[in-house]
This record gives C-alpha cells, structure tokens and sequence, in this order.
C-alpha cells in the first residue's frame, strides 16, 4: 500500500477501555536500544498502517513497530504483512513478533505496555475511542499521533481539551492528522496572506466531490456480525464512530481555509439531503453545502458530494480584496499553491506559485513530530484537533437539523454519541441500533432537535 495517499485506503479500527499506571515520561527512550524509537500502531486499517509507513520513513532518527492492535485479527495480520512488504530492504524496522500483534478491546493497552516512556503510539481507531486511548497513552508518558477527527461532540470536546493540558505537563509531543498544514508550500501561502498580498479575506471556496469511498455507505448488518463489530467495521456509517463522512472527510478543507484565514467559523447554516440511496442503510447524507460566517461577516461556502456520475472537484480557494489563492488545486497532495492578482485565477494573473515539485506532506509531518521529539520542542496539535473537529461538527449538525449552529452551541452541547464507549464490549450495547428492517436512524432536518433520534 502507498502510504503517499493512505487516507483513500481507510478500513476500519479498534476500541476500548481506559484505565493504568502513570510512568514518568522522557523526551525519547533510555537505555538499551537507546536511539530507537519503538512504534506502537493502535487501530491496523489502511489509514493506520499509511501512518506507519510514513513514521518508519522518517530520515531524522531511527524508528521502528514493535507492536499493533485492532479489534479484528484479519486487519493487524494484513497491516503487518503489508509494512513488512514495504520495507523489506529495511527489516529492522518491523519487528513485531506474534505475542506482540493483539485483538480485542483491551488490545491497545497491551500494544503501549510494550513500550517505553518517551516512545510513540499511533491512534488511528474510530474517533469515539480516541479519549480513552489519548488517556492511557498519557498515563503510559508516550507521546502520540493521532488520525483526524478526534471528537464529533462538544462533550468530547472538553475531554479532549483537559487531556491535551495533562500532555502538556508531562512534556507529551501530540501529532494530529491534519497534514495539509505541514506543507511547505501552505505554509508559505499562509505567512504570504498574512503580510497582505491579497488584501483582506472577504470569501472563501472549498469543494469535496467525489463518488462512495471508503465505508461511507453501507448495507444491512450481516447475520454473522454483532451490531458493535458492525459499527466498528464500517465506521465512517456512523455518526458516533467518525462524525460520518462529513467530519472524517470534509475536515481538511474546512481546516485549511480556516488556517489561511486565521481564525475559526463562529457559527454555520448548511443544506442536505440523501438521493439515490438504494439499500444503503447508513447515516449519512449524500450531499451538503454550509456557509460558514466568521467573526468578521466573512464566508466560507463549503459543498461535499457523494454520488457517482456527477462532476468531481476537491479543490479550496480563498477570495481577497486585492487577489485571490488557490490552496488546494485537486485533493491534498500536491497542493500547487498559487496567489493571482484577479479573482478569475486565470493563469496570466498568477503572481506567485510554490515551486515544484513539492515534498509530502503525509511524511512532513512526521518529520515535524519527531523532530520535536527528539530536539524537546513545544508541540501538542490536539486543541487545534479539537477547534477543527468542532467547527466540522458545527457544518455537520447545521445540515442534519435545518438549524443554525454556533461554535458555542456546538462546544457546549450536552449530547455525547457513545457515552458508553469506555466499557463497549464486543457484544454491546452497540450506541446506536436498527429497525426491524436493517436501517439505522437518520437525520431529518425541521422535523428534530437533535441529529437522530436512537431506534429503541
């Protein structure tokens, strides 16, 4: 598997409980094997084991897998056989005997308890699980990557939030998927929009169009599978396991025409509905489109689609007073950054663009993690995680309710998905469950308060 698009390979993750011993943390590992870092890979789908890939290719020091955990067998066995086959010229880098791949829901304790304070584990598990293992991984005193999103409720917000503060103490480095922002060509646009070439940010544009990827629409249940391993496996079905698509998915051009603007979306108004659906029994919709208003009255106008036959664009674009920029041209990498003088963007206005070719950025931020880690930099991206998982999850709940939603509201919001997920089991209860014929609740906008209303 390439781990250059490891978020087009997404499959499924783990789960679990939270609970163990608090180990005082160094900045990277001592004694015997000093040097190496050890990997630990929590949650073995495509988007977990692209992560690893990119860890193990780091150039700045050496890092090495040493043990893995998902809730399903079939997924640690496919991750491992997959690096190894990846890295087959460098062998060291993967060494994680069988009594060191586990499954189960207590699997990612077993996973960090093989290493040692100061080494990293990667969450890549549905978002739901990724307080109870951000906390066991503090309380083991290893630092950490996450995969984006990391909440889809205000309730997990705040958890997240007080987590990051207790990371904070402990001198816990804390990566979050967010990659686009370690481009350098981004990084470039951003500072050149900061110092005012293209005047005030008056309107921005973000698109994700594209047809059904990864387990975004699912059909019914299978008779050999309980309701939670079902939920698990097909987590992007589900609001609770990944926000739906719209949070797993739409995050980045939320985020990064956020970033270019320097700020956050104070609230939201959004349209959505779902079409052709066929036997799909998911939650989701199939198409979206949100205004998002800034402090300042400025507006994003993001549109997702989800159907096939239909013009795919996934592209952002920021509208100045005095010029325009393209900050993603088509998908997340290359970014082809460019700043015109017009708002048509026709190629005789370019005033600037990023050379190329240009480095990745699915592997630039794990250069920036671990150089953090290794040179004891300030770094936890868990509360700029949090913002804009929140400001995904304002857009969500806008189009699932027909309502106007505030970043306040949505932070604030007493609802929690899975408030059980600290104890979920294989057998349930599962946070949410169909109806006599195999469909899950869906959103009806003007008709609830909340986004769904659990089947009994």
């Amino acid at each position: 598997m390439s781990h250059n698009n490891r978020r087009d390979f997404i499959k499924i993750a783990g789960a679990a409980t939270a609970l163990g011993a608090t180990v005082a943390p160094h900045v990277h590992a001592q004694g015997k094997d000093a040097d190496t870092i050890r990997v630990a890979l929590v949650g073995c789908g495509g988007r977990g084991t692209g992560a690893a890939a990119n860890a193990l290719a780091v150039t700045n020091a050496p890092l090495k897998v040493v043990a893995m955990a998902d809730v399903f067998e079939n997924n640690v066995q496919q991750s491992h056989a997959s690096l190894q086959a990846e890295f087959q010229n460098a062998p060291e880098k993967v060494e994680v005997p069988e009594d060191q791949r586990y499954v189960g829901f207590d699997a990612y304790k077993k996973a960090m308890d093989v290493l040692r304070p100061g080494d990293i584990v990667i969450l890549a598990t549905p978002l739901a699980f990724r307080w109870v293992h951000y906390t066991y991984a503090i309380e083991k005193g290893v630092h950490v990557f996450m995969e984006k999103p990391v909440i889809a409720d205000g309730v997990s917000a705040k958890r997240m939030f007080e987590l990051a503060k207790k990371a904070d103490e402990k001198n816990l480095k804390c990566g979050v998927g967010l990659m686009v922002r370690h481009c350098r060509g981004r990084q470039e646009l951003h500072q050149r929009i900061q110092d005012g070439q293209i005047g005030d940010i008056i309107n921005m544009r973000a698109y994700r169009m594209h047809g059904p990827v990864a387990s975004a629409f699912s059909k019914r249940k299978p008779e050999n599978m309980t309701e939670v391993m079902y939920q698990i496996k097909r987590f992007h079905s589900f609001i609770w396991a990944s926000g739906g698509l719209f949070n797993d998915f739409y995050i980045h051009q939320i985020d990064e025409t956020s970033w270019m603007k320097n700020s956050w979306p104070v609230k939201a108004q959004a349209l959505g509905g779902r079409h052709y659906r066929e036997d799909y029994v998911d939650q989701n919709f199939d198409t979206y489109a949100v205004e998002y208003t800034y402090d300042d009255g400025s507006k994003l106008f993001f549109d997702g689609r989800t159907m096939v036959g239909c013009r795919n664009d996934m592209s952002s674009t920021v509208h100045g007073s005095r010029g325009s920029a393209i900050v993603s041209t088509s998908g997340h990498t290359p970014g082809k950054v460019r700043i015109f003088g017009g708002q048509r963007q026709h190629r005789k206005e370019v005033e600037w663009a990023y050379p190329q070719p240009e480095k990745n950025p699915y592997q630039l931020e794990w250069q920036d993690l671990v150089d953090a880690i290794i040179n004891d930099k300030p770094y936890n991206e868990v509360p700029r995680g949090v913002e804009a998982s929140l400001a995904s999850s304002m857009g969500r709940m806008a189009a699932h309710t027909g309502q106007e939603i505030t970043f306040e509201q949505m932070l604030e919001s007493e609802h929690e998905f899975a408030p059980m997920v600290a104890e979920m089991t294989e057998d349930g209860p599962a946070p949410v469950t169909s109806d006599a014929d195999g469909k899950y609740p869906i959103p009806q906008p003007g008709k609830l308060e909340t986004e769904y209303e659990p089947q009994v």
